[in-house]
């Protein structure tokens, strides 16, 4: 009888234990499916008109990183002079994956901030970017050369994050 009044302060225990180690892990560093796995095909027109559409089939053979972004996206902003200053670098070919944006919004933010992006598909309904898991924009995703994800950020791209996650991680692909 007395063991029977104990199972309630177990649980008890038990869930604060589960809810103290969530608060300990990265809010950013959510566990991709994708890592690992082929990224999800598509083809999609580009803002600019007249180019071709865009496929990641046309990116084989090269490392390249998955930029999805909006210009109404405030963090996007944030993490957009690191995207420019790696494109003026020319450290790996950048594909931007415009998520539900308007053209013109979006033409006029590049115009203005600088466009690091060797193509930009146009995902006008968000379709693409469900297929990739994405959160929310901005949301980076590095593909080696078999097309594979290797990493998958969420939120804006920092220096720290660059430093420490990206440029590695481009070294050892490219390698």
């Amino acid at each position: 009888m007395k063991a029977r009044l104990f199972i309630p302060l177990a649980l008890f225990v038990a869930l604060a234990v589960l809810l103290a180690a969530g608060l300990t892990l990265e809010p950013r560093e959510v566990p991709s499916p994708f890592i690992g796995k082929p990224a999800p095909a598509f083809s999609l027109a580009q803002l600019e008109p007249g180019r071709p559409a865009f496929e990641p089939a046309q990116m084989k053979g090269q490392v390249w990183l998955l930029n999805v972004w909006a210009s109404w996206c405030a963090p996007c902003r944030e993490e957009h002079p690191l995207l420019v200053a790696a494109a003026r670098q020319n450290l790996v070919p950048i594909v931007g994956l415009n998520h539900k944006d308007e053209a013109g919004a979006a033409t006029a933010w590049l115009r203005r901030l600088g466009n690091p992006y060797q193509a930009i598909a146009v995902d006008r309904d968000g379709r693409v970017s469900i297929d990739y898991g994405v959160y929310g924009v901005p949301e980076t995703f590095v593909i080696d050369r078999d097309g594979v994800v290797r990493l998958k950020h969420i939120g804006p791209l920092t220096p720290e994050v660059w430093q420490r996650d990206v440029l590695p991680l481009l070294a050892r692909l490219k390698g």
